[in-house]
This record gives C-alpha cells, sequence and structure tokens, in this order.
C-alpha cells in the first residue's frame, strides 16, 4: 500500500520533489560524462549546465535516467489506480516515454533497438535482458514512493527483469528503490543508509556502507554505490551533486540516483542554485511535467 511519506525541507521551487532532481542531477552529470578530468576540474561548480562534447542534447536537458523515471513514476501511478504490476504494464509506460518524446542519451545499442520496437509484445520478445549495467537502478526511484520496502524490492526487481535480469542487475534496482523509501518514511539516519541496504540487498561486489570515491563504471551497482557514499558523507545537495560529478565515469546516472534519494531526506539541505531549476527543460514533459508527477505520487 502508498503510506504518508514523512515532511521533508522544501527546495528552491518550494516544492517537496523527487523527479526535479532526479532530472538536474541528470542534466547536470551528462555534461560530465566520461569527460577529460580536466574539464570536470575547471567547470564543476554548479554555476551552469554544460553540453556535452560528443552528445546532441542541450545544456539543461535530461537523458535516458529522467525520461525511465518519468515511465516508472507513469506506472506507480497505474498501479495506485488499480493496475496489477507485471513486465507488460513497465514495458508499456517505458516505450510511451520513449515514443512520445524521442531523444538520445541512451546507451546506442538500446536507443537503436528502441527505435525499431513496434510494441509491447515485440520488446519482450526481442530483449536479452543479461545487461549488469545501470539501466535498471537509474529508474527505480519513484518506487520507493510505496510504503512496504517488501513491495518496494518486487516492484524494482519486477521492472529489472525487462532489461537487466542478472543478480547484480536486480540488486542495483532494488537498492536505489530502498534508497529513496528509506528517506521518504525516516527509517534511519542518512549515516546508516548503506548499512541498511546492507541487510537489505547484500551484494558480494561491495558493502553499501564503505565509501566508494572511485570513478564509476557502468555497473549499476557502481552509481549507487558512489550515490549512498555522497549521501553518507555530505548534508547538502548541492555538495552531493558536485562530489559525484566529480568522480567522473558515468556520472550522470549516479547524479540521477543521488538527487532522487537525498531529495528525500529530511537530513539534508536543498540548496541547489535556483538556476538549475529554471535552466532545466522545460518543454512537454519538462519541468513543470515533473512537479505534476511529483503531485500525482503525494510529494507536494
Amino acid at each position: 500500500m502508498l503510506g504518508t511519506a514523512s515532511k521533508k525541507s522544501k527546495n528552491a521551487t518550494g516544492e517537496k520533489v523527487m523527479l526535479i532532481e532526479t532530472a538536474i542531477g541528470d542534466a547536470m552529470g551528462l555534461g560530465f560524462e566520461y569527460v577529460p578530468q580536466e574539464i570536470t576540474e575547471l567547470y564543476n561548480d554548479l554555476s551552469a549546465y554544460r553540453a556535452h562534447p560528443k552528445h546532441p542534447l542541450l545544456p539543461g536537458q535530461y537523458s535516458d535516467d529522467t525520461q525511465m523515471s518519468i515511465g516508472t513514476a507513469e506506472a506507480v501511478l497505474a498501479i495506485r489506480g488499480g493496475a496489477t504490476p507485471s513486465r507488460e504494464l513497465f514495458t508499456h509506460h517505458y516505450l510511451q516515454a520513449f515514443w512520445r518524446d524521442v531523444r538520445p542519451g541512451y546507451a546506442q545499442r538500446f536507443y537503436d533497438f528502441l527505435l525499431t520496437v513496434g510494441s509491447v509484445e515485440d520488446f519482450l520478445a526481442r530483449i536479452k535482458p543479461t545487461s549488469e549495467k545501470s539501466g535498471a537502478a537509474m529508474r527505480a526511484g519513484p518506487l520507493g514512493v510505496f510504503e512496504d520496502p517488501h513491495q518496494v524490492k518486487y516492484l524494482a526487481e519486477l521492472q529489472a527483469s525487462l532489461t537487466h535480469d542478472t543478480p547484480l542487475g536486480r540488486a542495483a534496482a532494488v537498492a536505489a528503490a530502498l534508497m529513496t523509501n528509506y528517506f521518504l518514511y525516516d527509517r534511519g539516519p542518512r549515516s546508516k543508509l548503506g548499512t541498511y541496504l546492507d541487510h537489505k540487498v547484500p551484494i558480494e561486489s561491495w558493502r553499501w556502507q564503505d565509501e566508494r570515491a572511485e570513478k564509476v563504471g557502468a555497473a549499476g551497482w557502481q552509481s549507487v554505490a558512489a550515490a549512498v557514499s555522497a549521501i553518507q558523507r555530505f548534508d547538502s545537495l548541492s555538495d552531493c551533486l558536485r562530489w559525484v560529478v566529480g568522480l567522473r565515469g558515468d556520472v550522470d546516472t549516479a547524479a540521477a540516483i543521488c538527487m532522487a534519494a537525498a531529495s528525500c531526506s529530511r537530513e539534508i539541505h536543498q540548496d541547489l542554485p535556483a538556476h538549475l531549476y529554471t535552466g532545466l527543460e522545460n518543454g512537454n514533459f519538462g519541468r513543470d511535467y515533473l512537479l505534476e508527477l511529483d503531485h500525482k505520487l503525494g510529494l507536494t
């Protein structure tokens, strides 16, 4: 069931939100994804969004991390409205989010695959869900609005089975979803987030409670581990975001996961600069739409 999430401090928009911060982390991190270290050192100060030297997206535009999180949020709303959770339900909402707003930013092979998909059935028949990368984790944050952690885990694994049906792929998705749930329902202090995840979703590769300050690789658990480390280390969104982006590597995903969870914490100051909100894209599925989704999820 959906419980009543705890209140938390407001951000620069005056709202209590999750998806806006997910998009800000994604859009900010995108400009620094796998760029040379000197670029990160020069420009990672949150003063402005940056275009990536190789991606066609403009500064302030988000990528697949946010688009797929929108799909998850819309699936959550459908489940709350009485729809039965299923692989078909999640697939429908992910394809819908992509088809109505086709954009680059996805892994090239998956993007090319999506362009050829004709239906939910076609997707499920042709997809090879053997990845351990971050796709299932990056979109899992909105699942944390459900109160029961067992339900959160079930839904995170269900959506992960579409594309990342591997032990590490599923575990990373569960951990990302439980991060937002942990803060929305006040399950403990931010300093114990990693310990909580070690209890709920242990993996052989890593102890979530340990700090990971290495370059973020493509594996989903690495993005989640970086996000957990930032949240346990810093008490402001700005510091979390700068630190994660400064790790280099797959930092748009790590930042999106980090911002989704950190924005739900009452212990973390919601101090992102106002220009990161106003500078975020605001087309049909941009800033205003994200605020509307947060409101429907019960976060505002």
